[in-house]
């Protein structure tokens, strides 16, 4: 038996304010993120190269991810802070649309992870990643904030 498989239909949905933050932890020994953190990585700027990629990759969220709607941001962030052994990647998307950012978000932090991850894979191969949507807000459904 056949499915269709389709993009949701948004034309009908009225243009508002949304917004959507994501987070990527990436978890490394503490000598590899000191080393991140004094800018001593062989390749070069992890923090600027990975914000970089993550930006790069919220514009082509649509390229990516099969059956998400190509739409335009106004506005992306790219941040970084740092606990124990965690480099924590945070990326906020906004814009005004008749969809959500949610995936925008979301692949940007993924891909600034990945880049954190290609940069540093030499002085730590043991490093993993976690990727999780913290807030959305606009739109039909609303606000969501993880707890």
């Amino acid at each position: 038996m056949k499915k269709n498989i389709t993009m949701v239909n948004v034309s009908d949905k009225p243009i508002t304010q949304r917004r959507a933050v994501a987070m990527a932890e990436v978890s490394m020994r503490p000598e590899t993120l000191r080393i991140i953190m004094q800018g001593k990585v062989k390749k070069g700027d992890v923090l600027a190269v990975s914000t970089l990629a993550g930006i790069l990759a919220a514009k082509k969220t649509k390229d990516l991810i099969c059956l998400c709607h190509p739409i335009d941001f106004s506005h992306i962030d790219i941040s970084f802070s740092f606990k124990k052994n965690l480099l924590l990647i945070r990326a906020e998307v906004s814009g005004a649309q008749r969809t959500g950012f949610e995936m925008e978000a979301l692949t940007a932090a993924s891909v600034a992870a990945l880049n954190v991850y290609d940069m540093c894979k030499y002085l730590d191969k043991s490093m993993s990643i976690e990727v999780k949507l913290l807030e959305k807000e606009g739109g039909k459904s609303g606000k969501f904030k993880r707890k």
